[in-house]
């Protein structure tokens, strides 16, 4: 049996990276997972791989920054699942620019996704979790979300806020007797289609070897070979980690941060 067998999982931002990579790591333990992302084709794709595997997912288009959107997906979850169990808020975007030349339209689209999105997530969601029988929010932050980087203030700024809400919802659960655990995972470098959206000089103080020869991307291995481990972690390292919280492995746990860095922030 499966460690959350029989819950009803949704996962935004599941098209790619880190959000399939906890789809298909939270049906594999038996969650029916409601798929959710702007990215239609990536989603479908997500869908169509756990079904392959024998899971049971379903996927819905999801502008996360669209209230009324979050609104009509928790409304068809109840509908169709009959309850939402596990919350993962993994919809994010990183935009790395130096804050004094940093367009206030790119801070105001990188702040409502990655800070509105998981807001109304947690607004909409949690009630429904609740009247489920309780279950578990995951939101997912970063280790920018711990400690500064020159380049992506932004970026940290956003992460940094999903941390601290977490904790404040995490109280506001307990408090209601909500029986809704609600924790923050705190990535570091890990392989995924991001990397490639963000500038080599946009990593600034985090300390990490950048690409040779003045290439316009980051490689997520190169800047991986940087970490105490030394190398780069994959979307299944931090799948590994949502399923835990997910499950009642965790059942003590609240208002904290999982952090799955390879040692970036043990110094």
């Amino acid at each position: 049996m499966g460690r959350v067998n029989g819950k009803i999982a949704l996962v935004t931002g599941a098209g790619s990276g880190i959000g399939r990579g906890a789809a298909l790591a939270l049906a594999a333990e038996g969650a029916t997972v409601v798929a959710t992302d702007v990215d239609v084709a990536g989603n479908d794709e997500t869908v169509a791989l756990i079904t392959k595997a024998g899971g049971k997912a379903v996927g819905m288009v999801h502008d996360v920054t669209r209230e009324t959107r979050w609104a009509e997906v928790v409304a068809e979850i109840k509908a169709s699942q009959k309850g939402l169990h596990i919350l993962v808020n993994n919809a994010g975007i990183g935009i790395a620019a130096d804050i004094f030349t940093m367009e206030f339209k790119d801070w105001q689209r990188q702040m409502s996704i990655n800070v509105d999105g998981v807001f109304f997530g947690v607004k909409h969601g949690i009630p429904l979790m609740a009247a489920s029988g309780g279950g578990s929010v995951i939101n997912i932050s970063s280790v920018a979300g711990l400690k500064g980087a020159a380049g992506l203030s932004g970026y940290c700024a956003s992460k940094g806020a999903v941390r601290l809400f977490t904790k404040a919802v995490a109280m506001e659960c307990a408090q209601a007797n909500m029986n809704v655990r609600v924790n923050s995972v705190h990535p570091g470098i890990i392989d995924t289609a991001i990397w490639n959206k963000i500038p080599q000089n946009g990593m600034g103080s985090l300390n990490l070897p950048m690409m040779q020869d003045g290439a316009n991307a980051i490689d997520a291995n190169v800047l991986g070979a940087g970490v105490p481990l030394g190398y780069a972690g994959l979307p299944s390292d931090i799948a590994a980690g949502i399923v835990f919280l997910a499950s009642e492995e965790s059942r003590y746990m609240t208002g904290t941060e999982l952090v799955i860095d390879g040692g970036m922030t043990a110094s």
